[in-house]
Order: C-alpha cells, then structure tokens, then sequence
C-alpha cells in the first residue's frame, strides 16, 4: 500500500466501512450520519469546494461515502490572534514570561520566532498579537480525524464489543454496532494511510455475500459505486435500492395493489445488497381471517408485501423481496411460503379463540390491568371516558345508551390474544368481535373509531358514536395525564398529548361540532374528582395548551390555496373562542375583509380603541348614555352604532360572518370623524367616561368574530 503524499490537488474521496450485518431499522440513518459527518469536518478545515456533493451510501454490510472535489491540501490561511498586553508578555528585562510562552505553546507555535510578533496599540493598551500564515489542513490527517469523529457519534442504539488481531500479533478491545472486517479510503486513485476499529484502511471491499463473495479492488473513488454494481452484485446507494425495489414490487404486483409502508420499504431494503422479487402463495382458507391481521403478521414478522384486489380484498398471493437473484428459485418461494403457514395458523387460532368470549364478559377483568399508578386501572378509565360520552351524547342529541354501551366494550379488546400478540390491531379487532357478538354497526364502528385521528392527517370517525367517544377518550387522556404533572416538556411527550390535543380539534372543527371546550374540559375534570383521583390540571391550562395545537393546525388550511396568515390566526384566536366549529368560516370571513378598501383603517382604529381602553379599564362606566353626548361626531358615532348594531347580531346568530363584517364599514366614516374631533379623555370625568363607554360598546360589536386591531 502506497504511503506517498503525492495526491491529486483536487479528486473525489471515498471512505468505506465494511462490517457484519448492520441493524437494518436504524440503517438508513447510520448511512446519513456517517456521510454527514464526514462530509461536514473536512468541509470545516477547508479541504472542500463550494461544489464539492457528499453521496452517501449504506447496504447491509456497509457504510460509505463519496465526496466530490476534495483538496489534498487546504489552503494556508491568515491567523490574527490577541495573545496578552505586552506589560505581561515581556519582564523588565524584555524576556518573554511563562504566561506567553505557555499561551504559544497552546496555540501550536511555542517554536516561533518572537521578534515576528506584532505590537499593537500605546501606553496600557499595547497588546501583542500573533499574526502569521496558517499551513492548511492535509487531508490523510484530517480525513482520519473525521473518520474518528463520525464513528464516536453515529447513532447506534446499542454497541457490541469485540477483539481485533492486528498484525504484531496483539488483540485490540473494539467497540461498534457490528464487527467490522475492512476499511477502505481513497482519494482519487491514492490510498489514504488511515486506521479505525483496529483496522488500517485499503482500496478494498467485498462483494455480495453469496452472488460475488471475495475480495474486490476499488482502482479509483469514482468508480467505486459502479464497480460495486457491475463487479459485486451490489447496489451501494440506500435510495436507489429502494427505488429499485419499490419498482419491482409494483411491476410483479400486475393488476393488484400492494401493499408498501415506508417503514416496510425501508426495513427491507437495508436487508439486503441485490434485491430479487418472487410471489409466493398461501392457503386460501386463511382468507377467513380479518385481513389486517394477515397482513400485519405478513409484514411485523416476514417481512413480506401483501397484495389485494382493486377493491382492497386481500389476495393469497404475497410478494417477497430476497438478497439472492437466481433462475431457479423455487426453493426460496417453497421456503417462505412455508414459514409463513404457521404464522396464519397462529392468527387463525387467536381470532377463533377470542371469537369463544364476548367482549362485553371482559369488561370487569379490565380492572387487572394497571392504567397509570395514579389514575387506576383500566376499568377506572373506561368509567371516565363512558360518563364523559354520554354528557356529551346528550348535548349532541345523541342516543346516550349506545354511546354507553360503546364506552363500556370499546376498550377490551386490549384483553384478546390478537391484540396482545399485535397491539397495533387495537380496535381494529374490537370491531370484529362486536359485530360477532351481535353489537350493532354503530357500537362496532365506535370501537374502532375511537381511536381515531390515531396521527396527523389520519381520518375522522364516521359515526355520531365514534366521534363522541374519540372526543371522550382524547379529553380524559388529556386531563389525567396532565393532572398527575406529565405535561409536556420541550421534545418531549411520552403520552402523546399534543397528538390528542389536536385529535380534539379537528374533531369538534371538521365534525363541527357546536360543544363548548372550557365546558368539555371542565366535564372532564369532575371525572376524576368523582372518582377521588386528584387532579391538578386547570381548565384554562388545558385550555391553552389545546389553542396552541389549532393554531398550528390552521397555519395549515387555506382559501383557494392560499394559507391563512398568522395575523388572521391571531385575531380570531385572541378572542379565546369557546366553540371551534366555526373557525374556518370565521377566517375565510375575515380573509374577505382584508380585501375592502376600509379594512386598514378600521384595523388601525380598532387597535387605537384597544389601547386606549387597556390603559383606563378600570374607569369604564357599564353603558354609554346617549343624553351624555355632546360633540356632534361623538353623536354621529353612537347612532351609526345603534343602526347597525341589530344587523351585526343577526348576522352574529346566524354565522353569516362575511355579512358581519362588510356591515361594520358603515362605522368607517364615522370613527374617523370621531378622532378628529372629539377629545376622548376630557377633563370632564363625566364626558370621559360615557366616552370611553361608547368605545368599549363600539369595540365589542367590531370584535364579535375576530380582534381587527391583529390586522392593523
């Protein structure tokens, strides 16, 4: 191996570790972290260009990355640093003291001339100063450091520890997520002297581990993917791989659909190194079973791609990928269908098993099963979401029967074998075991839609059940987890109360529900009180905390695609509204607005008649008293005021909020000429007072559905 520094001036740079299989769930980050990394400490010491491009790879057995445009040499550049005044850089007898031949030794140039030093400023405030010429980074240095550093920081859940032998004969203590057998590093056609893990880099790799097994030599970093490709039976890049698979898997799929979760794409694609697709088969009869089980079981423990019909019925036929591509493949399709038959014997006898006893018969042994140590059992739990429902049920006039008797079942299916051995089939299952017990459509759909939205952009219940319950379940979620002080903090939300935050206010905005929120929470609350849980959640926190998740959500609704801004967010949201079904109606209203003519100058007045009663709130009669006007604005003002006043109700009442608006334009004039010449804090306490009465009357009939001074 060549040690010579005679390096291409410019050429791409190519880093590759090999190793045992690597975690495949976390691979693709590993991948990105070990480029990233990289790329990132020698672009910080000047070895890269603006145009230097970082592609990262990462297979089963490797990770690598190929930089373009590196320096083998970074540029020298000027160093201007203070290092003390010269009162204490130099004794009486102008010998350099300890304090400056430490701080030089420090800065790497304790063997420096120091007649070259540089003495700026006078008298007390001469201060020596090191100006020099800074030798650029070499890059086998700094590649090496940066390879260190990458290693030390990749995100690796957890490490395996292991011995090297290195070539004295000695064993080495490593430490690595797997072991590692190669390292290879070049730089254009140079092989760089570098070491990592007990290992001393090369300019080889291996190929797959059964299509090309063997040692290859990489002659140059540029040709290191194609070689790979063409020499190797390996497809380096994460993202092509993918691609590659997520193709194939849709041109074997045919006229059927199948199924791809990202998740599944990526897991299987950091399986394997040269991806082949075979279908394979199982028995027609599993189709008896509810189709998300075989699918979930196909895809949480095989790792395979299911496939169903235009209409979303599930076939038995399956898709596998494999990191073997042969003509013959038989054998592997015979191997895999046959490890998947049990599996569906297992799903089959969970589903028949639970299918021996109604969910309702488990509603007591819900109390075995431990909630939160400070909130009781599940059963507990169930009781507060059920009382919850049916208040709820009976504001929406709704049967509270049925919700009752959806709250009560709704949750045990958490006790049958399907969801122990699948949690993520929870509810899912409930509804197939209520509609076998004979439950009605209703129940059944609410014991799966009360889980629901389950994540951002999931779907809505479709059921006056499911959605009464999903509000249930989200708000006592909510305010017990909150109440024993787990609220979130920072990145941190272990009980996902952000997620049900804003599950609460798509339900009640795009379900338009017409419920009161400081109500509901409040319902909420007694909850626990009844059942002597202390609770320390406050109604305006929760509150609060739940506004702070709408406005995130409305950032992303719009009016002909046009996203509402965070000044038409705020001036309807100020108002603290305790209804949020009509939220949408209130903004495009006010999106309206902002287009008349008037609109800035009646969200300029408005914000003026804001402040003016902040600062004197405590001195603002009840009611303005007509007999008490005297200037002729302010009379003017007060009858433009009483006329449209009855229009702005009405309009109020009956959520015609575009109309509300466009009317208050009639004030327009009116406020104007009020400013002009009416002195709103006369001297007169009598005069003042029934002015700043009118005002706040004025100011509450232009603020019925937003506060226009956030527009100002």
């Amino acid at each position: 191996m060549s040690t010579s520094h005679s390096l291409e001036q410019s050429a791409p740079l190519l880093i590759e570790l090999l190793s045992e299989e690597l975690p495949p769930k976390s691979l693709r980050r590993l991948g990105e972290a070990f480029s990233d990394g990289i790329f990132s400490s020698l672009k910080a010491v000047g070895l890269l260009s603006k145009n230097s491009v970082a592609t990262s790879y990462a297979t089963p057995r490797r990770l690598a990355v190929v930089i373009s445009d590196v320096l083998s040499q970074a540029p020298d550049y000027p160093v201007r640093e203070k290092l003390l005044p010269t009162s204490i850089a130099f004794d009486a007898q102008g010998n350099a003291t300890a304090p400056l031949l430490k701080k030089l030794a420090a800065l790497g140039y304790g063997d420096i001339d120091l007649s070259t030093l540089e003495k700026s400023g006078e008298g007390k405030n001469e201060a020596l100063f090191l100006n020099v010429l800074a030798k650029g980074a070499a890059l086998e240095s700094s590649a090496q450091a940066a390879l260190s550093h990458t290693l030390n920081k990749l995100p690796i859940a957890k490490m395996m520890h292991y011995q090297v032998l290195q070539k004295n004969g000695e064993l080495v203590d490593v430490e690595f997520a797997r072991p590692a057998h190669r390292i290879l590093a070049l730089h254009g056609s140079h092989t760089l002297t570098m070491n990592a893990l007990g290992l001393d880099a090369g300019n080889q790799t291996e190929g797959h581990r059964f299509l090309a097994p063997g040692i290859l030599t990489i002659a140059s970093a540029k040709q290191y993917e194609e070689d790979l490709k063409t020499q190797a039976k390996v497809i380096p890049n994460f993202a092509q791989r993918r691609a590659h698979i997520e193709n194939a898997l849709l041109k074997a799929a045919g006229e059927d659909l199948v199924l791809m979760p990202d998740s599944l794409l990526d897991e299987v694609t950091a399986l394997v190194e040269w991806p082949a697709i075979y279908e394979c088969h199982f028995d027609p009869e599993f189709l008896a079973i509810p189709q998300e089980c075989l699918i979930l079981t196909m895809q949480t423990n095989q790792k395979y791609f299911a496939l169903t019909d235009k209409q979303a019925k599930l076939r038995n036929r399956f898709l596998i990928v494999s990191n073997i591509e042969t003509n013959t493949p038989e054998a592997i399709i015979s191997g895999n269908e046959r490890v998947v038959r049990p599996r569906l014997s297992d799903a089959r006898f969970f589903f028949e098993q639970d299918q021996k006893r109604p969910l309702a018969s488990r509603v007591a042994d819900l109390g075995k099963v431990i909630y939160h140590n400070q909130l009781g059992n599940q059963l507990d739990r169930m009781k507060r979401v059920q009382a919850i429902a049916i208040e709820v049920a009976k504001t929406l006039n709704a049967d509270p029967q049925v919700v009752s008797r959806a709250a009560e079942i709704a949750k045990t299916d958490l006790l049958t074998d399907m969801v122990g051995e699948f949690p993520e089939l929870q509810g899912i299952m409930g509804r197939y075991y209520a509609l076998h017990d004979g439950e009605s459509a209703e129940i059944a759909a609410a014991c799966s839609e009360h889980y629901m939205p389950r994540f951002a952009g999931d779907a809505l219940p479709q059921t006056q059940t499911g959605t009464i319950l999903a509000l249930a379940d989200k708000l006592e979620t909510l305010i017990g987890i909150w109440g024993v002080g787990l609220a979130p903090t920072g990145d941190k939300d272990p009980y996902a109360l952000r997620r049900h935050a804003l599950g609460v206010c798509r339900l009640l905005l795009e379900k338009k529900l017409a419920l009161n929120l400081p109500v509901l929470i409040d319902l909420a609350r007694h909850q626990f009180s009844q059942a002597g849980v202390q609770d320390n959640a406050k109604v305006e926190d929760i509150y609060a905390f739940i506004l702070d998740r709408l406005r995130a959500y409305l950032r992303d609704q719009s009016v002909n695609s046009v996203p509402f801004t965070s000044a038409e967010i705020d001036a309807v949201l100020s108002q603290s509204p305790a209804r949020l079904n009509d939220l949408i109606e209130r903004l495009t209203a006010l999106r309206q607005f902002s287009g008349l003519t008037e609109a800035t100058q009646l969200a300029a007045a408005n914000k003026r008649i804001s402040n003016i009663l902040k600062k004197n709130s405590e001195i603002i009669p009840k009611a303005c008293s007509s007999k008490a006007l005297q200037d002729p604005a302010e009379i003017a003002l007060y009858q433009a005021l009483e006329r449209i006043s009855p229009k702005l109700d009405s309009a109020y009442e009956k959520h015609e909020y575009v109309e509300l608006l466009q009317a208050l334009v009639a004030l327009s004039a009116p406020i104007d000429q009020f400013f002009a010449d009416v002195m709103v804090m006369d001297p007169n306490p009598e005069l003042r007072d029934n002015r700043l009465a009118l005002l706040q009357q004025l100011h509450q009939k232009m603020n019925l559905i937003a506060d226009l001074s956030k527009l100002a």
